[in-house]
């Protein structure tokens, strides 16, 4: 899958319009368009790890550059987000998925 066609299905998957996609990133309508119907497009690193956040994925599933499923770049993507999270709020996040788990084998 092409790089412009990545982003278009995550966005529609999350459904994201085309301007909710450019204001979580920064970006202006025309130009994610163009990312994802130009071909090749030309984002700056910094562009694309804003689209890779704002989609909740990383930067090298958006590119194709490794063989990463979509399961494993939103796991890696969450991961990076749970890193930055305050001592508490990690606790709390371990403790629901402690519950959430539990449920599970009921």
């Amino acid at each position: 899958m092409k790089f412009g066609d990545r982003i278009k299905a995550l966005r529609t998957e999350r459904g994201l319009t085309l301007d909710q996609l450019a204001q979580a990133t920064g970006s202006s309508k025309s130009y994610i368009w163009e990312l994802e119907n130009k071909n090749p497009p030309r984002p700056s690193a910094e562009k694309l790890s804003a689209i890779a956040s704002a989609l909740g994925v990383t930067v090298d599933y958006l590119l194709g550059a490794d063989e990463q499923t979509l399961d494993t770049a939103e796991d890696t993507a969450f991961f990076r987000q749970y890193s930055r999270m305050s001592e508490e709020t990690r606790r709390q996040i371990r403790e629901m998925a402690r519950i959430l788990d539990t449920k599970k084998g009921k």
